[in-house]
């Protein structure tokens, strides 16, 4: 069953400090509560590899979640400051697959039969033909190249520790593709619905966030958006977030009608944009959970989600002078979904004075 829920995200300001930076932030203060919208489409394209269990015992039972398909992955080289979060340079990537939680030691098995193509001293890469394949990180490996390997048989390695997890990654013809949509990784629910939790227009991508109730020219405008794993995750990675699978974006006047009809900010429940365009997706201001800087690990710390809802900024010129809400709305890969709004005016008109 899919649910939607509007939560409003009053007070941005102190939310977006709390939760994500220091940046300073307009977004939503005056946001309101939301009737719940038509349910999103649990995933774009059905599986055409077919239904697998998982790579850990017991194959047939659910097991915990603790990253999504598509969630930043960030190592800046700099140290942990708001400015290495604004401008500081680094490795980031979307992540290529989930992670599925379990205890160091646990033996790690192929979810399809096939080949293994390559070993390294911490993954194995498997080929199960027809253009299929499966990664599995962060295991010990007891495996070689060319060897055959059965589904729910061959011990391939063990989790090595501390990682606490296998990481698993599937392609179908060389691209990767999301494990949990329908079809794929099995069984696997999710009764959690998605929050959007802050708003912001800003001038620049690193600029702080400009009072909503006057917006010009071409502007930002930076989403705070993340999801809980359905199943509860033990040990350091309890309570901490994972991104949602699509973000949608439209624009109505203050009256209802629709100005700019629903657009498509970031959508995982297929595949992922190439790592070079992470930027592109996500805002600064964004890190990943425990995010790494330069040898300083943040451990136990959340991570900050912020997406762009355009890849360039938006030019509020497409909009006639006035007062418009702008709704965000956060879904997972099976269709539970929350909003919120944001009221805001455009002023292009020369000067400041006016409604």
């Amino acid at each position: 069953m899919t649910t939607n829920t509007h939560i409003s995200v009053r007070g941005g300001a102190a939310l977006a400090i709390a939760t994500c930076t220091a940046l300073a932030c307009f977004g939503a203060l005056n946001a309101r509560p939301e009737a719940a919208l038509a349910t999103e489409p649990a995933a774009a394209h059905a599986a055409s590899g077919g239904g697998f269990g998982y790579p850990v015992k017991p194959f047939d039972r659910e097991h915990p979640i603790r990253g999504n398909f598509g969630d930043p992955r960030s190592q800046f080289l700099g140290p942990p400051t708001l400015d290495t979060v604004l401008h500081g340079s680094g490795s980031f990537s979307f992540h290529q697959g989930v992670d599925i939680s379990a205890p160091n030691g646990t033996a790690v098995y192929p979810v399809a039969d096939g080949t293994v193509k390559t070993v390294t001293a911490e993954w194995v890469r498997v080929e199960s033909g027809g253009g299929r394949a499966f990664e599995y990180w962060h295991i010990r490996p007891r495996v070689r190249v060319g060897q055959h390997v059965e589904a729910r048989k061959t011990v391939l390695g063990r989790i090595m520790k501390p990682a606490g997890h296998v990481h698993l990654t599937e392609y179908e013809n060389g691209r990767v593709v999301n494990p949990l949509a329908r079809g794929r990784l099995t069984p696997y629910h999710d009764t959690t619905r998605p929050s959007v939790r802050s708003i912001a227009f800003r001038q620049t991508d690193t600029g702080p966030a400009l009072l909503p109730g006057f917006v010009r020219g071409k502007v930002e405008i930076a989403v705070d958006a993340q999801d809980m794993p359905t199943m509860p995750v033990k040990g350091e990675w309890r309570n901490l977030p994972v991104t949602p699978a699509l973000l949608t974006w439209r624009i109505r006047s203050w009256t209802g009608r629709t100005v700019v009809g629903r657009q498509v900010a970031a959508d995982y429940r297929t595949t992922v944009p190439a790592n070079s365009s992470f930027w592109n997706v996500y805002a600064r201001g964004t890190y990943q959970n425990m995010s790494v800087f330069g040898p300083h690990y943040s451990y136990l710390q959340r991570g900050c989600f912020l997406f762009k809802l355009t890849p360039r900024p938006f030019d509020t010129r497409r909009l006639h002078d006035g007062v418009y809400d702008l709704v965000v709305t956060a879904t997972d890969i099976r269709g539970n979904s929350g909003s919120a709004t944001l009221r805001f005016t455009v002023h292009n008109r020369n000067g400041w004075i006016g409604s």
